[in-house]
């Protein structure tokens, strides 16, 4: 894996590039920050209007920014593997969907995000054994939209694992915590809605009696934080989307994940397709169970699996999944 670190300076763009074993090298171009944070920002714009295709443009030029500098070193080094450390306005868009004129960059890499240069040491999830708590919404509650399609995304789970399903009058908080508490299950799936911001009050997940707020999201997870062989691997959030225009509300989920303990999170940058990403947990799923493929490629083939299929192809369908912290 290589580490990515674009850094917006008032003037430039600075980018540090870590690869495996040897020093840090960077690369630097001239732009100013209004027009680079605009650049970004219409890429976020474009991309989620899935009728047009003009998020090419600003998806090359960021390529150019960002990828292209540095692509002799990764080709030279065989990087596999993309963990980007991004900043400011970077957080709020699907690094996978940067275009070099032909392929998306998840067409030659697997892609994860972490908070921090400073990496854990990452172990692969094929260590220990699969089983999952999952638990979602079907049936619309508090104002929200019923989810068609989670009932499928959970029996698919629960055929792949052994799980411990909770859905609708079962899913809530105290059955949550109860369930990761006083269990080993490594993955934690939820299908619900909810909010990712950098604002407490404006995060929460939805579950069947209450929205369960930041802190007792972390006080639910942090559960399980007091024996480190029974941590939680991967937790998945379904369904969820970052609030718009949140410059740190990425940066809020993984921040969720890395003070609970959680090795890595699986979200989403945008209010998702509940029928695509039924489509990709069960590929996902599929390649974790069967391949024992690390996460972050896990997460890039159930992608393509979208990106290949004619009624997904567009990034507004496969490029908000974003997994953040350890990749293997």
């Amino acid at each position: 894996a290589a580490v990515i670190y674009p850094i917006i300076l008032s003037d430039r763009l600075e980018v540090i590039l870590s690869l495996p074993n040897q020093p840090l090298k960077h690369y630097s171009t001239k732009i100013p920050q209004k027009k680079l944070e605009q650049m970004i920002e219409q890429f976020r714009h474009h991309i989620v209007i899935r009728s047009r295709r003009n998020f090419y443009r600003s998806a090359e030029k960021l390529y150019d920014l960002v990828i292209r500098p540095a692509l002799a070193d990764l080709n030279k080094s065989k990087i596999k593997t993309l963990v980007f450390v991004p900043d400011g306005t970077f957080r709020n868009i699907p690094l996978s969907a940067l275009y070099d004129g032909q392929h998306y960059l998840l067409e030659d890499y697997s892609i994860a995000l972490t908070p921090g240069l400073q990496l854990l040491n990452p172990h692969p999830l094929k260590a220990v054994k699969l089983k999952t708590i999952a638990a979602g919404l079907t049936k619309g509650v508090d104002g929200f939209a019923k989810l068609d399609y989670v009932t499928a995304e959970l029996k698919e789970i629960a055929s792949r694992f052994d799980s411990r399903v909770l859905v609708n009058q079962d899913f809530t908080s105290e059955a949550l915590k109860q369930e990761i508490q006083y269990s080993d299950y490594p993955i934690v799936h939820i299908a619900t809605h909810g909010q990712f911001s950098s604002s407490l009050e404006d995060t929460f997940l939805l579950a069947w009696n209450e929205r369960i707020n930041i802190n007792e999201l972390n006080n639910i997870l942090q559960t399980r934080n007091a024996d480190p062989e029974k941590a939680i691997e991967l937790l998945v959030l379904s369904a969820c989307e970052t609030a718009t225009g949140d410059r740190r509300a990425a940066l809020g989920m993984a921040g969720i994940a890395v003070r609970a303990g959680a090795k890595s999170t699986l979200a989403t940058l945008w209010s998702v397709n509940d029928q695509a990403t039924a489509k990709l947990m069960s590929d996902f799923y599929q390649e974790l169970s069967t391949k024992h493929l690390a996460k972050a490629e896990a997460v890039r083939q159930a992608q393509l699996t979208l990106l290949h299929n004619r009624w997904y192809k567009h990034p507004f369908y496969w490029a908000p999944y974003v997994l953040l912290g350890n990749w293997l």
